[in-house]
């Protein structure tokens, strides 16, 4: 990747662009081309619009909209006035995305047009939200982002951004008690390393003006921004797809020979399985990164034999700034091999180590909880110093909640996970927001959510429920339940119903025991 020692925070990027490579093609969406010095405008127009808004250094402004161009406008607007861009994830269910707003005091909400009148129905609930803008034109009593731009057009960039250390990105991510997190990301956070990486620049990380990257992953997603902004960073052209549907994308590869891609490993399942991606020409395509969740092999040896490119696994988190390793893809060989049951080897200005209870660094081969330090590593959770001070030491490590193993050469091996969360499809999903919400159910007297093996999403969410006396709930009836309290992709795909669930002596439960009839005869308990 291009290191440009002028950007020192999210605002500078379009200033840069814009001088360099003004007509240069920055983002696509459909028939739609924004080049760099349009974005540069437009993010000063929406500099402007948010300050004469009362918005100012500090304040949060969140979005609540599929992946869209406007997106990179608003987020480069937020940072030229010096606010933080709260993504929010369009798939949670109204009351979590309630919790999300009020939680982060947004102040003004943009919401895409396929949300509006589902937010007519709560919007007028929420505690600080003052301001509430359409990403399209006009609806619900509220104006359009083009209209709600246009005063400003010819505003002058105000300059009012925040300080590399300060948090320019707030994406939330569920807490194993159930209550989202706020992850504050700082402009830091995403351009720290980036001269490292410059310094040691590997083919599938240097990013140019000249390759064509595709933003098929959401934008709430760590995955989506942080992909999309390795790109952006460099001058690149991304090309945008919405709303996911395999043969589009499959479609933008050829049309606009995309170059770079992220996916995760369900996305590559859905492609090799559409009937296009037979007569699609790959050629253009570099690499493929993938991660968010492991993926099996015969589904990586067919992807590998399809699309024919280099491949390279990433494992991260919204807490690092997305990737802390990777496996490069030389490492990747179709007849398989130790190394590709792993998740590779520290990102430059990266460090990984294992500890045991204690938080003693263990020997190679020895599992352990995952912790890493760098310089991606989250500024904190927003207002919870408990939480930030459990998943934070003092001197810079984070705990990942992960556990796992290095070997010898100093590759990562994720054997299970510390804490209870379920990865489906890429998402992250927590037991214990399900628990609590299956326990409302009158017929549950007891209830734990795993997860299970499941061959196209990675795992799936199993409630194991123990029934009151002569309860008459089926399973199809707890589902049901389940999907008017939480979002559609957290709701249990299955229940089984035992006559009581496993417990310590303290009454602690026993969710590894759960677990092992489903995992049984595997490797790793993760899928």
């Amino acid at each position: 990747m291009a290191y440009y020692p002028e950007i020192r925070t999210f605002a500078d990027v379009p200033r840069l662009h814009a001088r360099m490579r003004g007509d240069h093609v920055a983002l696509v969406e459909g028939d739609r081309q924004i080049t760099y010095a349009e974005l540069d405008r437009a993010s000063t127009a929406c500099a402007a619009a948010l300050a004469a808004e009362g918005v100012s250094k500090g304040s949060r402004v969140a979005v609540l909209d599929k992946n869209a161009a406007d997106y990179f406008v608003l987020l480069f607007g937020a940072a030229k006035v010096g606010a933080v861009l709260v993504p929010v994830n369009w798939r949670l269910a109204a009351p979590e995305i309630t919790f999300i707003l009020d939680d982060a005091e947004a102040e003004v909400l943009f919401v895409g047009p396929d949300f509006v009148e589902a937010l007519g129905y709560f919007g007028g609930d929420l505690k600080t939200v003052r301001k509430i803008v359409v990403m399209g034109p006009a609806g619900g009593g509220w104006p359009g982002f083009a209209d709600w731009l246009a005063p400003f057009d010819n505003a002058e960039d105000p300059h009012g951004e925040s300080a590399p250390e300060d948090a320019v990105l707030q994406m939330y991510t569920s807490g194993t008690t159930g209550h989202p997190k706020g992850v504050m990301l700082t402009h830091y956070n995403f351009l720290g390393n980036v001269p490292l990486r410059e310094e040691n620049a590997e083919d599938w990380a240097t990013w140019t003006p000249d390759d064509v990257a595709q933003v098929a992953m959401p934008l709430f997603h760590i995955g989506g921004t942080g992909s999309a902004f390795l790109g952006i960073y460099a001058g690149s052209k991304l090309v945008i797809t919405r709303d996911f549907d395999p043969g589009l994308v499959l479609k933008q590869i050829e049309e606009h020979r995309i170059a770079k891609v992220f996916y995760v490993p369900a996305v590559l399942l859905f492609l090799l399985q559409h009937p296009a991606c037979a007569t699609t020409d790959f050629s253009s395509l570099k690499f493929i990164l993938y991660g968010a969740s492991p993926i099996p092999l015969d589904l990586l040896r067919k992807a590998m034999d399809v699309f024919k490119c280099g491949f390279v696994q990433v494992y991260g988190m919204t807490e690092t700034t997305g990737l802390c390793t990777y496996l490069p893809a030389e490492d990747h060989d179709p007849a398989g091999n130790e190394r590709m049951r792993g998740a590779g080897k520290a990102q430059v200005g990266v460090e990984i180590k294992v500890i045991d209870a204690e938080g003693n660094t263990v020997p190679p081969r020895q599992v352990g909880e995952i912790c890493t330090r760098s310089r991606a590593v989250m500024a904190g959770y927003w207002k919870r110093e408990d939480a930030t001070a459990k998943t934070m030491d003092g001197d810079g490590w984070l705990r990942t909640g992960d556990a796992g193993y290095m070997d010898e050469d100093g590759y990562l091996y994720i054997y299970d996970r510390v804490k209870d969360m379920i990865v489906s499809g890429g998402e992250n999903i927590y037991p214990a927001e399900i628990e609590s919400a299956l326990f409302g159910h009158p017929d549950i007297a007891d209830v734990a959510v795993i997860g299970v093996p499941d061959e196209k999403w990675g795992e799936a969410v199993k409630a194991v429920v123990v029934p009151k006396p002569d309860a008459r709930a089926t399973a199809d009836d707890i589902i049901a339940f389940a999907r008017t309290r939480i979002a559609g992709y957290k709701v249990p795909r299955s229940v089984d119903f035992v006559d009581y669930l496993p417990r310590n002596a303290s009454g602690k439960l026993l969710k590894r025991e759960l677990r092992e009839p489903y995992w049984a005869g595997r490797e790793r308990r993760v899928n």
